[in-house]
């Protein structure tokens, strides 16, 4: 029995399925956490979202920004851009299914020893505290008007965390640290602009989990997202991304032991992805 953590996926599902096969998974006694953003921008989209519906025994996902855009199309409040691969799904006759299945999966979830989440954790919450906010958000997405949350789920606004903050502010805030954030001002309000590498970050900012007196230390926080960033392991972050979709690589990390399995893209793309 092993538990492993694979990047984002992003529609790359030939490399999930070489990567599977490297590391001889098997679905009656191992489990897999992906980190979010199954679909999206890659060529198999459908094929990602039915391969974790299909092995929900197995399989744990938490909602990244992609699978959250997906969800806004389907219910009429986002549009289509060019770059996207969602018409397979769009389209599909099985689509209400899985748009409700879809909607009814975390933002965040953990272990004794590790979180895993999209994007990251605010510096200043604890694991404690921010599963309560993944949890508020998940019982609205889950609810019986999930189309409220959508309407007013895109915005940059607030971007600096409150306890004070309510409705859908609060809702939209918790969404984009768990879903979209990478780096921070000094005062931990978000930027939502940088993208690149950490040896081109201007000093104005820094990466999330680089923030003095983080409070959620007591895990590792397991997440994707951040394609420029690549591979890291240090200060209780362990980041999986690393650019599948963009002619990189799909990543596993086997959490038990520490083992890393790689598995090139068969894409041919450079550059960065939201």
């Amino acid at each position: 029995m092993a538990h492993y953590a694979i990047g984002d996926l992003q529609g790359c599902f030939d490399e999930l399925s070489a990567l599977l096969a490297q590391i001889g998974f098997n679905h009656g006694s191992d489990t897999l956490w992906l980190v979010g953003d199954i679909v999206n921008r890659g060529p198999q989209s459908l094929a990602c979202l039915q391969f974790v519906m299909q092995h929900e025994s197995s399989v744990q996902m938490v909602l990244g920004n992609h699978d959250l855009h997906l969800l806004a199309v389907l219910y009429g409040f986002g549009k289509q851009k060019k770059q996207d691969t969602l018409s397979e799904i769009v389209l599909h006759p099985d689509m209400p299914q899985m748009r409700d299945w879809l909607r009814v999966q975390p933002l965040m979830c953990h272990t004794e020893q590790h979180v895993l989440v999209h994007a990251g954790l605010l510096p200043e919450w604890t694991v404690a505290q921010a599963q309560d906010l993944a949890d508020e958000v998940a019982a609205v997405l889950s609810g019986s008007r999930p189309q409220d949350y959508f309407a007013q789920m895109y915005g940059n606004k607030p971007d600096k965390w409150s306890p004070k903050l309510k409705g859908a502010d609060r809702l939209r805030f918790a969404t984009n640290v768990f879903t979209r954030m990478r780096t921070l001002f000094a005062d931990n309000s978000m930027d939502f602009d940088y993208k690149a590498t950490l040896g081109q970050m201007p000093p104005a900012l820094h990466a999330w989990f680089d923030s003095e007196n983080r409070q959620n230390l007591s895990h590792m926080i397991v997440f994707g997202h951040w394609s420029a960033l690549g591979f890291v392991q240090r200060n209780h972050v362990l980041a999986l991304d690393t650019g599948a979709l963009w002619g990189g690589e799909l990543t596993a990390v086997n959490l038990d032991t520490g083992e890393r399995f790689r598995q090139p893209s068969f894409q041919k793309k450079q550059g960065f992805v939201d």
